[in-house]
């Protein structure tokens, strides 16, 4: 054992100290120095947090501690998140195996001493009880549910204008939410028209907002700068500046009016946030979830489409628009092109378009559509 690896038993445990409940005792130390271990390994404290949550959840499914868990436990809480009226997606599931898996990967390694003091204390050292024949391998690029996709034109337009809507119902009702509704209404649309993930966009600042030397008519919304975008590997998040497209510049107009009309209302002072509160806070993802969802519902949109879908909209339709592939994937933050492709799926008329060209190229005659 190296007793200076952070993590280790030797380090997590207070020495000459006789707890009162040792099984539990060096289960939370267990925890603990699987925390220590982590974050020296640069993991964020969202993703340690939620990978002790999955280890305390199963840790209660089973009512056994770690020395005392087996294979078979673990095919029983799989099968468990798996069935029932609202089983688990396949992702959330290969997540859990994954944090579970690493969490047996750190207390059976000899170096952390934890699989000799257990076995020293309790007469049984824990094992690694995930391998390969009870756990879900990553094979498919895209995990999402079947019904997540792009809005159509006119999905986003009847979309934007039910939120629009909200904002008139509220006025008429006299009642407080007009402000807000026209705040989630312009939010909505900045999600769609730099193609944001949903940390994304609360996460924008007012100095965020950048100008583009190459289209000065747009002022300072030629683009945004994002600095919440999604961390890999324990990383740090990851930054891109998006530009402002010439398909999607009623943008401009839109964030011109919101931050000149809309924002000074909510009375935010010296608050940096783009996207404010009531309570002069900045806007939770939760609330930009329920803001997605009040428009979708509105307007009758399938319940699988979310916020999310916004992104993949962006996506497939700078693809319609020819924009380059290199080009929309670094609008969007991906570090692969395989990863931007999924989340395109053109429409029939677009390819229907692209055949046209290919066939004309070649000398061969097309049928035009009948009007």
């Amino acid at each position: 054992m190296d007793a200076e690896l952070p993590g280790s038993a030797a380090l997590s445990l207070v020495s000459k100290v006789l707890p009162l409940d040792p099984e539990a005792a060096v289960f939370t130390a267990m925890l603990s120095g699987w925390a220590d271990q982590q974050r020296a390994r640069m993991c964020q404290p969202p993703t340690v947090q939620a990978r002790a949550s999955v280890v305390r959840r199963f840790a209660e499914f089973t009512g056994a501690y770690p020395w005392q868990w087996r294979a078979d436990d673990a095919d029983a809480f799989f099968s468990k998140l798996l069935s029932g009226s609202e089983p688990k997606a396949n992702s959330t599931v290969r997540g859990y195996q994954n944090a579970l898996r690493l969490f047996c990967d750190f207390v059976t390694d000899a170096r952390y001493g934890w699989a000799s003091l257990c076995a020293e204390r309790f007469g049984e050292a824990p094992s690694q009880i995930l391998h390969e024949w009870n756990t879900a391998s990553h094979v498919d690029e895209f995990e999402g549910r079947p019904g997540r996709r792009p809005l159509s034109y006119d999905e986003i337009q009847e979309l934007f204008d039910a939120a629009d809507g909200l904002v008139d119902q509220a006025r008429r009702r006299h009642r407080k939410g007009a402000l807000s509704a026209l705040r989630d209404s312009t939010l909505l649309k900045t999600v769609y028209a730099y193609g944001l993930r949903r940390q994304e966009v609360v996460g924008l600042d007012l100095v965020d907002l950048r100008s583009n030397p190459k289209l000065p008519s747009y002022g300072r919304f030629g683009g945004v700068f994002v600095r919440f975008g999604k961390a890999s590997r324990g990383s740090s998040p990851k930054r891109r500046t998006v530009l402002t497209v010439p398909e999607m510049d009623w943008i401009v107009e839109a964030l011109e009016s919101y931050l000149e009309e809309v924002r000074p209302c909510f009375r935010p002072g010296r608050h940096p946030a783009l996207w404010v509160t009531e309570r002069c806070g900045r806007l939770s993802r939760r609330s930009a979830n329920e803001a997605f969802t009040a428009a979708r519902d509105a307007v009758g949109l399938p319940q699988e489409l979310d916020l999310h879908s916004l992104r993949h909209s962006y996506v497939t339709h700078l693809t319609e628009f020819d924009y380059p592939e290199k080009f929309v994937q670094d609008q969007v933050g991906h570090s692969y092109a395989s990863t931007t492709s999924i989340y395109s799926h053109v429409s029939d008329e677009y390819r229907n378009r692209l055949l046209r060209e290919a066939l004309t190229k070649r000398g061969i005659a097309v049928e035009e559509d009948q009007p």
